[in-house]
């Protein structure tokens, strides 16, 4: 009989005792394939076994530790519908508790009248007595026992309990080498970080709360050190010298030209704009404004650029409506130049398009509008100068730079109307320059907001009703599609029709993240052409089309969504020359901060109080703006722990820029790059 061969970081799951096959193809849905992928599977959550708790301080809502005696036999018995209950009954000497089983009838036999236990679970008073529900447990002197420890909680599939997970991760920390470092050890000594081997342990099996929260904070850091990294090297890639520079014009010749005179913030964007375009490297710059700031002048101004130096404009966005509208605004600004702005996208009929590609390829189109239609292999533009993308958070840098590829020498101009709070654009914005439009367009009239309760819906539906008569249309945003979803909050789907049985006189449409793109673009046609009087929508809607004519937001279970969220919202609205309005409706008692976006309309504030109140883990929890999915930094990282990464990664870049001198941290970034489809030259 010959015996196993001996464990390797190499080996696979399935020879680990306790991994047969079957286990072993389970582990594949969780990412493990191989002993050493067991290093990189995370704890989700810890149980806390270190504190042992009697009863009359049993802390509230949280799960936790009690020694206890059993008082009585365990006891089984069937109630209706077929469920087993265990129940028996414990105590300590401040007091007793009575505790249930569900469906789990052989703990019956584990359990005896007289011994001691440690029970780990939640204390609760239901009514005059203290409960616990399927509490964890084992005898008190047991060997092996879980008390006194913090054990993690891994994520799970069918097949697999935590304890064979655990048993995985204890073989892989013994047979698999240290990992080795992105960060440099200079960086590690000044930040008081603890080195990769140790953090490891101590995420996976930590001596205490403390070393846990150390450990967590050293892969946050290490996170957006190599995010900062990537960043700086795409910024740098993008920084090349282009042989066609454009010829400078006087922005004062565009400005004349128009209806109404811009704001100081767009001209100054306008001017950063044409000193990188008129430069000899391609510009990456990034305008960022608030909704309604004129972020699509500035767009204009950097077209018509193009258009005096003869070269071409292109711009994409996300949805085909919004392509269409960027399309209808630029001709009215571009339009009296003689330009001629133009449309590419997949919906279009063959004809059409056939023409449209043509006019792109032969310069008819001085300026081409469009989706991801654009970055398709058959579309080409005689001679395009600039890049212009919109919504940058719903595209990829894979998605930009596959655009970009149509023109070497194209420069690269992102937009975006979420605000996001300046401490945190070192991180964000890394590998673009950055325009900040912080000044709203004379004449246009502030959102009047207010935050109501439950009991002022009536209210609510008259002054919708009212608005609607006077001929406005409404948002309503929902935090859920469907009913059932959680009971306690308001779903679209229902309360559209709830509503529309309330008040049949009005047109209602719905609009959520599971219909088809076509269907949500046919539903936003027909609220923009004035079909329907209310749109019913989740945060779908946060960023959409504009709608002049739409003047009332209604936000219900306003406290769900963060304070930068509820601005996009509002944002929708105020886009017409009607007074227009917002209004939160919340659940339960008074909630302060929404009382921020009564009372801030600059989001800017509104972002910084976000970041303030809810911290930067779950403001980029949020998944807005197109960065990796992290897996410390969203819940691990505070504000001091962002600049310091961002300066430590700026520290390293400015003493080698290509990384030649940290392979490690190299590799790192291009697998990042990589990830997103980018290479680095």
């Amino acid at each position: 009989m010959t015996s196993a061969k001996p464990l390797t970081p190499d080996s696979p799951v399935s020879a680990l005792p306790g991994f047969g096959p079957k286990r072993a193809k389970a582990a594949e849905k969780l990412g493990l394939f191989r002993l050493s992928d067991f290093l990189t599977l995370y704890p989700r959550d810890y149980e806390d076994r270190t504190h042992i708790y009697r009863l009359a301080q049993a802390p509230e809502g949280v799960k936790a530790c009690f020694r206890l005696t059993a008082s009585t036999d365990a006891v089984l018995s069937r109630v209706k519908g077929g469920m087993q209950l265990v129940k028996l009954r414990a105590f300590d000497e401040t007091g007793s508790v009575d505790i249930t089983f569900f469906n789990r009838p052989y703990i019956r036999s584990q359990l005896r009248r007289g011994q001691e236990y440690i029970f780990y679970g939640r204390a609760e008073w239901f009514g005059t007595r203290l409960t616990m529900v399927n509490p964890l447990f084992e005898a008190v002197g047991k060997e092996g026992s879980a008390t006194g420890r913090i054990l993690p909680v891994y994520p799970l599939t069918a097949g697999l309990t935590n304890g064979l997970i655990e048993s995985g991760v204890r073989r892989a920390l013994e047979i698999c080498p240290p990992p080795e470092s992105p960060i440099p050890a200079g960086v590690e000594q000044r930040y008081k970080l603890p080195d990769a081997g140790e953090a490891l342990r101590q995420i996976h099996f930590p001596d205490s709360a403390e070393q846990a929260f150390q450990a967590s904070r050293r892969f946050a850091f290490e996170e957006l050190f190599v995010y900062s990294c990537a960043s700086k090297s795409l910024k740098q890639q993008a920084k090349t010298r282009i042989e066609r520079r454009l010829r400078s014009v006087d922005p004062n010749e565009f400005f004349a030209a128009l209806p109404f005179a811009p704001t100081n913030a767009q001209r100054r964007a306008v001017a950063e704009s044409f000193f990188d375009m008129t430069g000899d490297t391609r510009m990456n710059r990034l305008v960022q404004g608030d909704v309604g700031s004129g972020k699509t002048l500035v767009a204009a101004a950097c077209a018509w650029l193009c258009w005096r130096n003869g070269r071409q404009a292109v711009l994409m966005a996300p949805t085909e409506l919004l392509a269409r509208q960027h399309q209808k605004t630029l001709t009215k600004l571009l339009e009296p130049f003689g330009m001629t702005v133009g449309l590419i996208v997949s919906a279009m009929s063959p004809p059409h398009k056939r023409q449209a590609l043509q006019n792109a390829a032969d310069g008819t189109f001085d300026v081409i509008c469009g989706t991801h239609a654009l970055i398709q292999g058959n579309v080409a533009f005689r001679d395009a100068a600039l890049f212009i993308i919109d919504e940058q958070h719903r595209f990829g840098v894979a998605q930009r730079t596959e655009l970009a590829k149509k023109q070497p020498d194209g420069h690269m101009l992102v937009m975006s109307a979420t605000p996001i709070p300046r401490t945190l654009s070192l991180i964000i914005f890394g590998d673009l320059d950055l325009s900040v439009i912080d000044e709203m367009p004379a004449g246009r009239k502030p959102i009047e907001t207010y935050c109501v309760g439950e009991d002022k819906r009536r209210r609510v539906q008259s002054f919708l009703l009212k608005q609607v008569a006077d001929g406005g249309q409404a948002y309503v945003v929902c935090p859920l599609i469907e009913e059932g979803e959680d009971p306690s909050r308001p779903s679209a789907v229902q309360y559209a029709e709830d509503l529309s049985r309330a008040l049949p006189q009005l047109r209602v449409g719905v609009l959520h993240g599971r219909m088809a793109g076509a269907e949500k673009d046919e539903v936003m046609a027909r609220f923009a052409a004035g079909e329907l009087d209310v749109l019913v929508a989740t945060s779908v809607i946060e960023v959409g089309i504009d709608v002049p004519n739409a003047n009332l937001m209604i936000i219900e279970n306003a406290e769900s969504f963060g304070l930068s969220q509820l601005h996009q919202f509002r944002g929708r609205v105020g886009r017409g020359q009607r007074q227009s309005y917002c209004i939160l409706i919340r659940r339960g008692p008074k909630v302060p901060r929404l009382e921020v976006i009564a009372n801030t309309s600059d989001g800017f504030k509104v972002a910084e109080e976000d970041l303030r109140l809810r911290g930067p883990g779950d403001f980029f929890g949020r998944r807005q703006h197109g960065l990796p999915a992290f897996r410390f930094a969203d819940r691990a990282a505070d504000l001091n722990l962002f600049r310091a990464a961002a300066a430590a990664a700026e520290d390293v870049f400015r003493r080698d820029p290509a990384l030649e001198s940290h392979p490690v941290l190299k590799a790192r970034v291009e697998a990042m790059l990589s990830d997103d489809g980018v290479k680095l030259n």
